[in-house]
């Protein structure tokens, strides 16, 4: 007889892992949410390795899936489909001689305590399947289709094909590529001077001033650096948008969607003295929100409101805050297609239709701040978007519908494959004196 897969019995990271790929199967729950309902009491290491073994099934899905789809009569239990998805992630991560049949033995034996001894069979044939389709693979040639891409680098193809009109074919390959690579850690030195000492082994220098790559093995110290204000863990992309805003000694500035609060402590880092306000609307972000701002090196002022409503009703005033800043700085809500490394699941739950539903909210979180920058302020528009409609477009739109009231003063815009970070985008806009 079949067991029913039950969740929360696991005690190992391979078992926890499938637990989570299973809700996430089946509900669609969002990877780091997962994530954070790891019971407290694991351990580092079988956190870290779970969270691997999730990331690595959950990033190449679409290139496994593909492979064993065909193998099989019909459509196995969730439970089963995430053992053969994680042990799919195990093979493509390849290991030393008798990495296949540890692989495969170790799916088998879960299967029997996840699932059933006959299932545990099927797997045990379909993991050696794999195993030897993935040997047999091999990269897709220069001018590739976008179904031999997608399935290969496991994404969907309407996505593929979307990044293969704007980013041409070398451009999409090296995206679809850099999207498959585990992310790196970086993090912010927020203390005077660069990492000494014993801390100096515990990072790596970049090319960006102040961030560094944190070496694996290294938390325990880097949570304390974190805990004690020196660190913060932000990619180094969210340098643009703070590089625009330029945020000066004294000045009044609003980060208008804050949390969870990166972007408002690089700017209060950098202004010593001055009015900062972070916004956002009340949600469970709310307590990381006022964490990372009580780390901040001035006072941050945290409002918990809608921007599209908080001029209307009073909110600022009511909170005796300015009404209007000097600078304010909108990261909106996006796609997240330049973050997908860190972000793994986005691929498989955005949808052709988001992008255009996406412009429009940014559009109007556009005209909302508008309203809060001074004459002769600045707005800073920013994404973690690749894509143009969630970028330029908006920012053609907004200045067409101003009709001068602001000019676009400079622009940045990275891209993973050429720039070695996450993409973003970042736009100034100078507001009009009169």
């Amino acid at each position: 007889m079949t067991k029913p897969f039950k969740p929360g019995l696991s005690v190992d990271a391979w078992a926890l892992a499938v637990e989570l790929l299973v809700r996430w199967l089946e509900n669609n729950e969002r990877v780091d949410v997962l994530l954070d309902s790891l019971p407290r009491s694991l351990g580092r290491a079988e956190r870290g390795r779970c969270q691997h073994l999730l990331f690595g099934a959950v990033r190449n899905l679409g290139r496994i899936e593909a492979i064993f789809t065909p193998m099989l009569a019909r459509p196995p239990r969730t439970a089963v489909k995430a053992i053969l998805l994680i042990a799919g992630y195990e093979l493509i991560e390849g290991g030393n001689d008798g990495h296949t049949a540890r692989v495969v033995h170790h799916a088998v034996e879960q299967t029997k305590t996840l699932a059933s001894q006959p299932e545990a069979k099927m797997v045990n044939a379909v993991v050696r399947k794999i195993s030897a389709a993935l040997d047999a693979q091999t990269v897709p040639a220069a001018l590739a289709g976008a179904t031999e891409l997608a399935n290969y680098y496991s994404h969907p193809e309407w996505l593929v094909r979307r990044w293969l009109a704007q980013f041409g074919a070398a451009g999409a390959r090296e995206l679809l590529e850099w999207n498959q690579k585990p992310a790196p850690v970086y993090a912010r030195w927020r203390a005077e001077g660069a990492p000494a000492g014993e801390d100096a082994a515990l990072f790596v220098a970049t090319p960006w001033k102040g961030f560094y790559e944190v070496k694996s093995g290294s938390w325990a110290r880097v949570e304390t650096l974190v805990n004690d204000g020196t660190l913060f863990l932000q990619d180094p992309a969210t340098r643009h948008a703070i590089d625009l805003l330029a945020p000066k000694t004294g000045e009044a500035v609003l980060d208008a969607c804050a949390a969870p609060g990166g972007k408002s402590l690089a700017i209060a880092d950098l202004m010593g003295s001055g009015r900062v306000v972070a916004v956002d609307l009340p949600s469970p972000r709310i307590d990381r929100l006022k964490q990372n701002l009580s780390r901040a090196k001035i006072d941050v002022a945290l409002v918990q409101a809608d921007l599209l409503q908080i001029e209307r009703l009073g909110v600022l005033e009511e909170c005796n805050l300015p009404k209007a800043y000097d600078a304010v700085l909108l990261d909106v809500p996006c796609s997240n297609t330049g973050v997908m490394r860190h972000r793994v699941d986005v691929k498989w739950r955005l949808q052709v239709s988001d992008f255009a539903k996406h412009a429009r909210q940014q559009g109007d979180l556009l005209s909302a701040a508008a309203r809060l920058v001074v004459p002769g302020g600045r707005l800073v528009y920013s994404t973690c978007s690749l894509d143009t409609e969630e970028n330029m477009d908006v920012i053609s739109t907004f200045l067409e519908k101003t009709r001068g009231r602001f000019t676009l003063e400079a622009q940045r815009i990275s891209q993973p494959w050429v720039d070695g970070h996450d993409g973003a985008a970042a736009f100034v806009l100078r507001k009009a004196v009169g």
